[in-house]
């Protein structure tokens, strides 16, 4: 699994009934172009590393074990993970798992057992039981009636208390937007940009999440979220004198102010990120 699909094939995702038939050694999904760069994933990086239920996750765990699903023909995402998330959590270990055997073979000499290791697996997480699971970029190749029985694939199989991060970012890692999930369901989305590159907010929208990206069309709440974001940012167009983070500050507090339920802390928000509940944005 990898990034950059738009020219691959739509796949579905097993049956409940192919998934019970597969077995440990029988990886659930299917393999994409591998395609990934360095450093394209340090924003949602530094989310795991410090997000709320995240951080609160792998602080509770007795054996942190973090998932990277789908990490293309190159582990140096993995491996950059593994680095972050060492920072602030120690005692964490990271697995980057693909369905292609060459590209786990590839990541073999990136390997630092027990605190960075590869093996051959999909959505059923190589039998693993992590506390969390960052798969970005992945359901980007599948039907968008897909990806509700990848993230229950993904949930079913996390630890108590486990954290799936699932979302889709641009070849640099500029524009990001991901959904937090917990074995409960969705708890939220987050959006994060460079905010001195942005024209307006609603650019992000082209990296929404699977279960979003059809869904920004009037009449859906993403898509009047996504607006609403743009009104406050021409609204907020005074700040920029001082600065793409101080307008991008004032943005989300005008956004706020109009009742929506922005989550972020404002630590997380001068990262130009926003985090608001899925209930806001939720397909209808």
């Amino acid at each position: 699994m990898s990034p950059s699909t738009r020219h691959a094939p739509a796949r579905t995702v097993p049956s409940p009934s192919a998934r019970q038939a597969a077995t440990r050694h029988q990886p659930l999904g299917n393999p994409t172009r591998g395609t990934t760069n360095p450093n394209r994933l340090r924003r949602v990086d530094r989310w795991i590393a410090d997000g709320p239920e995240t951080s609160r996750a792998l602080r509770a765990a007795a054996d942190p074990l973090v998932v990277d699903l789908g990490y293309g023909a190159s582990p140096v995402t993995t491996v950059e993970l593994a680095r972050r998330l060492r920072r602030t959590h120690p005692r964490v270990r990271v697995l980057g798992l693909e369905i292609d055997q060459e590209r786990v073979a590839a990541a073999a000499t990136s390997a630092d057992p027990p605190r960075l290791e590869f093996r051959r697996g999909g959505f059923e997480l190589a039998g693993t039981r992590p506390t969390v699971v960052r798969a970005f970029n992945v359901l980007r190749q599948y039907g968008e009636d897909d990806v509700a029985a990848a993230w229950r694939t993904m949930l079913d199989r996390l630890a108590p208390g486990g954290i799936l991060v699932e979302g889709t970012c641009d070849e640099i890692g500029r524009l990001c937007s991901w959904v937090t999930l917990s074995a409960e369901g969705p708890l939220s989305l987050t959006l994060s940009c460079k905010v001195s590159a942005l024209v307006r907010p609603s650019t992000v929208a082209e990296r929404l999440p699977k279960a979003l990206i059809h869904r920004n069309v009037p009449g859906e709440r993403i898509h009047t979220f996504m607006s609403t974001v743009d009104e406050c940012w021409a609204a907020a167009a005074p700040h920029r004198a001082y600065g793409a983070r101080a307008r991008w500050l004032a943005t989300v507090e005008l956004l706020a102010a109009r009742g929506w339920p922005v989550r972020s802390r404002p630590a997380r928000l001068r990262l130009g990120e926003l985090t608001v509940d899925w209930s806001a944005v939720a397909p209808r």
